[in-house]
């Protein structure tokens, strides 16, 4: 049994492209416009995730280009890693 280096590539290292279309503080949730979110086969579109950290919506505003990854947690897309583009 050999494993070829780069064969398993991490959930969490998966990062999509984004743009923040809105920021809810009060229901810890942020909209985001996105490209093709491969680790859940879902197409490019406008939508709005839960977070799992509040804290990170301080990280973000609207209008700012991001890399995330989003995750199914409690059977609800949330984003678990949150960052600026480059």
């Amino acid at each position: 049994d050999t494993v070829k280096a780069g064969a398993m590539v991490p959930a969490e290292s998966v990062l999509t492209e984004g743009v923040v279309k809105k920021v809810d503080k009060t229901v810890g949730k942020i909209t985001i416009q996105h490209g093709e979110i491969r680790n859940l086969g879902m197409m490019p579109m406008t939508m709005m995730f839960r977070v799992k950290d509040p804290a990170m919506l301080e990280q973000v505003q609207t209008g700012q280009k991001i890399r995330f990854h989003v995750d199914i947690v409690n059977n609800a897309y949330t984003v678990v890693r949150i960052e600026p583009s480059k």
